[in-house]
């Protein structure tokens, strides 16, 4: 008997009767006492409220008047749950486990027939990153970076941090307040601003290896870092008109900073209005790895020279 199976059993096992025990469960289910005790916890998580008797002859009861109200789901509702659970499968996404167990109960409120939809779905759908030779709708591997969970959970007390980065043999802290934890080409990064120097720094999670609430005397007003933001905000340096399939490939990727805004109704033509760091090779090299991505349907109307220089350099190597 399935796991799914085996606890929805149990549920039906335990609400028609008036009290029952572990050695019951374990009896009636062929099941280990570890098991035994791992199921109950998972129904009492789903909102079935069981209340334990101490003693020797000591076990469980179901306070039945106040269970709470059944959770039902329209065909197209389960549809739309599990394929947006296949969409982001393998996107490393955080709580993978509590997506996993999530996954699990859904499963188990369905109908037999919802259920069968629901696997002939995912053998026909396939999305980025998913394994053609095991679409399994519960074969979440996605494990993100294990600070991730740690970084989110400290963030909704507080968002002045003290995080300690290490890249190579460097290990350094800052003391920011976070403006956005985002995603970029399977990424995870911190956009903050960095409270010692005053200016806004991006950090990647991947090289987090400490996060914990920021002191309270290195921290400024949020009201004072706005100012300082918008006081250092950048002239725009690169304007672009985008056709349809330019605007195609901008939303297929764009920098997590850059967006568009269209010209007319139809969303057929947008001006595309940014400032890149010419002065930083990196940067550099990936604006102009993203404007080739964009393709030729796009208009000039401002660009730096060194982006010029690059584009013509890199399209000089196809040229006989």
């Amino acid at each position: 008997m399935k796991k799914v199976e085996r606890i929805n059993t149990i549920m039906r096992y335990i609400n028609n009767r008036a009290s029952f025990t572990i050695s019951e469960i374990m009896q009636e289910f062929n099941i280990s006492r570890s098991t035994a005790i791992r199921d109950i916890r998972e129904i009492e998580a789903m909102g079935m409220p069981l209340v334990a008797e101490v003693g020797r002859d000591g076990g469980y009861f179901v306070m039945h008047n106040s269970v709470l109200p059944e959770v039902r789901f329209t065909d197209n509702e389960v549809k739309a749950l599990f394929i947006a659970f296949m969409a982001t499968r393998n996107q490393q996404l955080p709580y993978l486990k509590s997506r996993h167990s999530l996954a699990e109960k859904l499963l188990g409120l369905v109908s037999e027939n919802q259920q069968d939809d629901l696997v002939l779905l995912n053998q026909i759908l396939l999305f980025e990153g998913t394994n053609p030779n095991h679409p399994d709708l519960l074969d979440l591997s996605d494990l993100p970076h294990p600070m991730l969970e740690e970084l989110i959970q400290i963030l909704l007390l507080d968002s002045y941090l003290l995080i300690t980065i290490k890249e190579g043999k460097v290990i350094k802290s800052y003391p920011i307040y976070l403006l956005h934890l985002y995603r970029e080409k399977s990424i995870w990064l911190i956009e903050g601003f960095d409270l010692k120097e005053e200016k806004k720094q991006i950090f990647s999670v991947d090289h987090v290896i400490d996060v914990k609430p920021c002191p309270q005397e290195k921290r400024l007003s949020k009201k004072k870092i706005l100012e300082i933001l918008s006081n250092q905000e950048k002239v725009t340096n690169l304007v672009l008109e985008l056709g349809p399939t330019a605007i195609a490939q901008f939303k297929k990727y764009h920098p997590f900073n850059v967006s568009i805004s269209y010209m007319n109704p139809y969303q057929t033509t947008a001006v595309l209005e940014t400032f890149f760091n010419v002065n930083k090779p990196e940067e550099l090299t990936e604006i102009t790895n993203w404007l080739l991505f964009l393709g030729e349907d796009i208009k000039v109307r401002e660009m730096p020279k060194e982006i010029l220089e690059v584009l013509q350099e890199r399209l000089g190597l196809f040229l006989p």
